[in-house]
This record gives structure tokens, sequence and C-alpha cells, in this order.
């Protein structure tokens, strides 16, 4: 396999929620491993995400987790993820999903380079950004 990066996103106790949320956004293969799964099963942890990972169609690959017992979220994000392309259906179609119930910071529009970009937070908190490169948007 070749080397990859990709997103690693902390949930504070809805990861399932929010993993199911992006297979239902990107499609694909979704496999959710849950702390009970490996050993934790007597645990207020046990339902709880260990690892989650989402392998899409369009080669995506997102991976997720719940925080460990005994450790807290932090509030702030210092990321976010970048979707772009120039397929416009597609990423008009991510951002639709993205966007619904949750908050737009900036409507997907042409902007001054060219393209049509936009920016937001899902409801889960995750903050996103799209960019059609060659839209007529």
């Amino acid at each position: 396999m070749a080397s990859r990066l990709n997103p690693y996103l902390t949930f504070a106790g809805d990861a399932r929620q929010a993993m199911e949320f992006y297979k239902e956004v990107f499609g694909g293969k979704l496999d959710l491993n849950s702390y009970g799964d490996f050993g934790q099963k007597d645990t207020p942890m046990a339902d709880k995400i260990m690892h989650g990972m989402l392998e899409t169609p369009s080669g995506f690959t997102l991976m997720g987790a719940d925080n460990p017992e005994g450790t807290e979220k932090q509030a702030e994000n210092n990321f976010s993820i970048s979707l772009s392309g120039d397929d416009d259906a597609e990423l008009r179609g991510y951002w639709e999903k993205l966007s619904d119930g949750g908050q737009v910071t900036v409507p997907l529009e042409k902007q001054m380079w060219g393209d049509v970009f936009g920016m937001c937070t899902d409801r889960f908190g995750v903050p996103w950004m799209v960019n059609i490169s060659g839209s007529e948007g």
C-alpha cells in the first residue's frame, strides 16, 4: 500500500453518528470498531468508536474516533478538510449535504481567482472547504 495522507477526526462521543453521516455524504465502505470490540466490553466506552475508517468511491479516506475516556476534546479546531476538483455536480452534491444542518461561513460561489469556493462547518463542528475549479457557477 502506498503512503497516504488523510484527515483523522476526533469526536466527543458521537463518532458513530458522524462517520455514518459522512458515509451518506460520500458513499463508500465504512468500518467502525468500538472500544468493546477491543476488550473494553464492560466499560462506559464499550459502544464508543475506537477507530473508524471510510473509504469512498472517489478515493477519499476519512478516519475518526471518540476521545478515549479521561481525555477531553478541544473546543477549537485547528484544521479544515478541503475538497477540490473539477466535477461540478459531484462537489456541489457534497457541499449541499455537508452544509445541511451546519453553518455556511463562505457561500459556495465564484471567487476572485475564478473558481467556485465555499466554506462551511457541518453539524458535527467539522470545518470544510470546497473548491470547484473551472466551474461557471
